[in-house]
């Protein structure tokens, strides 16, 4: 009798969840709209790794990798200790030698041997020594004789093991400095992300900035959607791993980044996304990893900055201000807008895949009448009106502050800041004050 078996098909229906075993359940519960992300703002990864076997024999066979991973202040103590440690072991071995030598003992007659380190009257003498000659100062004033082999092989020892130290320590510390890990300091991903129309398609889209003039050589993005997933022979698993495409194919995903970009990923069939409609944003538990990847200008040394975003913190049905806008001679960059959103009106609120289905209905319907009504039900789908594209400060710093359109008429009204409102055709450039804006559809 196994009480699990009885329970695995009963249980989960008093929490809400049925198709699953009692596991299943339990965890799913346990981690509906999850607050712990895997991957933090900052790129570290919220994961931590127990009762692993042989975890200190394996970290120390890697003893490289291991100390210029490890934390600066714990590697400024292990500077140190292993320059203390090594002074302190060989000047005990100097004050040994001399011990057993007899130096320290008041010979009874004028005729006095030689000892065999000269001026080395105790232990701290020894020590002193023994600093001494692995740092090479040299004063000059205690010195190895010919009296004790063992003494000369020592100090022989001694110089061969100050040369690794110095070399090891000084290569990690170098090591550790040069890492492109600070570089992301200066690299930016915006706080949430966004799920709005794209040229008549559904996109999900985040921004990226560089805060430095110097460049991310050959950079590129990628993006992982990260959610639980049972398989269909029950197999739950927690952390479930797919790729979202962000324009691999294409070349889109390889950036130029010398201004911020939004980074967009077009919700289409082979899209995990593809069923994911507003409602379903507000209950779905998904996580969506994001990484840069490039080579840094000035060492040539590649870096990874990595983010996420949780299904709380992707909006749907905005889009991003834009930070852009020229002047005089040369564009600038207003980063107080970096992470500002506007909301868009009339954004249809169905899936990627309701969407197509209810194009193809509306064009199959359609066409029965004639081609030309076919093609205007389809794009009736989209919204179509200047209002869904015109917002509050369309472009950073501009002088005008609001603009808006008629539904019917295919002009758009702006307000400057003085008051003024002016009427512009669509698609007809706007200059003032040698800025420019460009109203479209």
């Amino acid at each position: 009798f196994n009480v699990t078996n009885v329970l695995n098909p009963i249980l989960p229906l008093f929490v809400g969840l049925t198709g699953m075993t009692l596991c299943q359940a339990f965890y799913q519960k346990r981690n509906a709209r999850r607050s712990l992300p895997v991957c933090k703002e900052n790129g570290q990864c919220n994961v931590v790794f127990t009762n692993m076997e042989e975890k200190r024999q394996r970290y120390l066979a890697d003893i490289f990798t291991t100390c210029v991973d490890t934390r600066w202040r714990y590697l400024l103590l292990l500077f140190c200790a292993s320059f203390l440690v090594s002074w302190l072991f060989f000047g005990i071995i100097f004050y040994s030698v001399s011990l057993v030598h007899g130096d320290f003992e008041e010979q009874p007659t004028q005729t006095q041997r030689l000892p065999c380190i000269l001026h080395v009257r105790g232990f701290v003498g020894a020590l002193l020594f023994s600093m001494e000659t692995q740092t090479t100062i040299g004063y000059g004033w205690r010195c190895v004789t010919e009296e004790c082999p063992v003494t000369v092989i020592t100090v022989v020892i001694q110089s061969i093991v100050g040369c690794i130290i110095d070399s090891f320590m000084i290569g990690t510390i170098m090591a550790k400095m040069a890492r492109p890990k600070k570089r992301n300091q200066t690299l930016l991903f915006s706080k949430n992300a966004v799920i709005a129309l794209r040229d008549g398609k559904l996109c999900l889209m985040w921004r990226v900035g560089n805060l430095r003039k110097s460049h991310i050589v050959e950079a590129h993005v990628r993006a992982q959607l990260i959610r639980s997933y049972v398989t269909a022979e029950g197999e739950f698993i927690p952390l479930e791993q797919m790729d979202l495409n962000v324009g691999y194919d294409e070349g889109t995903d390889r950036l130029f980044l010398v201004s911020p970009l939004v980074i967009i990923h077009e919700i289409d069939k082979d899209s995990p996304l593809y069923t994911l409609s507003r409602a379903d944003l507000e209950t779905d538990d998904f996580e969506i990893v994001v990484i840069l990847e490039g080579m840094v200008e000035a060492t040539a040394m590649t870096t990874q900055f990595r983010s996420s975003y949780l299904a709380r913190e992707v909006f749907w049905g905005y889009r991003f201000e834009p930070v852009i806008y020229e002047d005089r001679d040369c564009y600038k960059v207003d980063y107080s807008r970096f992470h500002k959103i506007c909301e868009v009106p009339s954004m249809p609120l169905l899936s990627a895949k309701e969407l197509d289905e209810a194009a193809s209905r509306a064009s199959s319907a359609a066409s029965a009448a004639s081609p030309v009504s076919a093609c205007r039900s389809t794009q009736d789908l989209i919204p179509r009106s200047l209002s869904a594209f015109c917002y509050e400060n369309e472009l950073a710093n501009q002088d005008f502050y609001y603009c808006r359109s008629a539904d019917s008429q295919p002009w758009v009204r702006v307000q400057f800041s003085g008051g003024t409102w002016k009427d512009f055709k669509v698609a007809q450039l706007i200059k003032n004050n040698k800025k420019k804006l460009e109203i479209r559809i």
